[in-house]
């Protein structure tokens, strides 16, 4: 029988640094940076859209071996069945399965095929762990209840005035030249996103601590990349001294083959890792003010001052069942990645 997948599975709300940390931890040996998995299904098999290596992800001779194992055929379907279980309007009740210590998200036809979409990755790529940043909390229930599974959660966190000012950039799907746009949602659901996802990950997942979930602070890690990622990379259950810093704070990446995600996944070379703190600037008091009143329970919770040019946030302390001592590591996210000083935000 077939020792289960190790899954990070980095949840949480978009804009955090997924794409970042997921694309480094890629480079360690036995880790395979898949991306954003649950969308393999309609970008990458419908759409047929780029691969992290950078051809269409059907011609990647990687992905062709997986896709072999995998019913293709029902590609629009799966994507279609998983888009249905996974609406927000279902959180309620998810909850209430999962305080009742029963499977979260239903079981389904579908699972097999999901079950086997990570077998395959993982034999394909001989990865001791496979990086899924795909960060919706449901998908990462579902994904924890599949047999062969082995879920690990990496909880990315990041200022909620950051991401909200973040959604609201204008940037292709995957570059600048794409015609189409990643979402852009206003303010006020992109702050009321950030607060649902990031607390329904903390009600699912951080009891596990410390073997199974870890929570990490964009603002931290940005202040100390290589510690940080050494620290995740740790918790995943590899060798932190395999990683591609050549500095404290700078990579050296090679091509992955992530499935979807923020387009600087295909980003390759020397790369930076500073914060990007153009939103304490450029946001709204307007807005700034509104994502404050929207997340205020949240802010606390994760250690963010309410008052803009507040002190940065340190580790937080005395915030009830989301902190756990010595789990809370820096800031899951995105750190803003620069190949020059025109370069484009990495936010996951």
């Amino acid at each position: 029988m077939n020792p289960p997948v190790r899954v990070l599975y980095l949840a949480g709300s978009g804009r955090s640094g997924s794409t970042l940390v997921t694309t480094v931890l890629g480079q360690y040996d036995g880790v395979f940076a898949a991306g954003e998995l649950r969308y393999l299904w309609q970008r990458g098999e419908v759409e047929n859209r780029p691969c992290g290596c950078g051809r269409p992800l059907r011609d990647c001779p990687l992905w062709q071996r997986v896709r072999r194992e995998l019913p293709t055929d029902r590609a629009a379907a799966i994507a279609a069945g998983l888009r249905g279980r996974l609406r927000m309007r279902g959180l309620p009740a998810l909850l209430r399965r999962h305080r009742r210590g029963v499977r979260p998200v239903p079981a389904h036809p579908d699972d097999a095929a999901l079950a086997d979409l990570y077998a395959a990755v993982a034999r394909h790529t001989g990865a001791r762990v496979v990086v899924d940043s795909s960060k919706l909390p449901p998908y990462g229930a579902l994904l924890g209840a599949l047999p062969g599974v082995e879920l690990r959660v990496l909880h990315l966190v990041r200022d909620p005035r950051a991401t909200a000012f973040s959604w609201r950039r204008r940037r292709g799907l995957d570059g600048d030249a794409d015609p189409e746009l990643m979402s852009r949602p206003p303010v006020a659901k992109a702050a009321l996103l950030w607060l649902v996802w990031n607390t329904v990950t903390v009600r699912l997942w951080a009891d596990r601590a410390p073997a199974g979930y870890l929570r990490v602070r964009y603002e931290d890690l940005t202040a100390d990349p290589e510690a940080t990622l050494r620290r995740i990379a740790a918790f995943a259950g590899v060798d932190p001294d395999g990683g591609p810093f050549t500095g404290p704070a700078t990579v050296r990446l090679t091509p992955t083959h992530s499935v979807a995600g923020n387009p600087s996944r295909h980003r390759t070379g020397p790369v930076p890792i500073t914060a990007d703190v153009q939103w304490r600037h450029n946001l709204s008091r307007r807005s700034y003010a509104l994502v404050t009143a929207l997340t205020a329970p949240g802010l606390r919770r994760f250690g963010y001052p309410w008052r803009r040019g507040g002190p940065g946030p340190g580790p937080a302390v005395g915030s009830g069942p989301a902190v756990v001592s010595g789990q809370t590591v820096g800031s899951g996210g995105s750190a803003q990645v620069r190949q020059s000083a025109a370069a484009g935000h990495e936010e996951g």
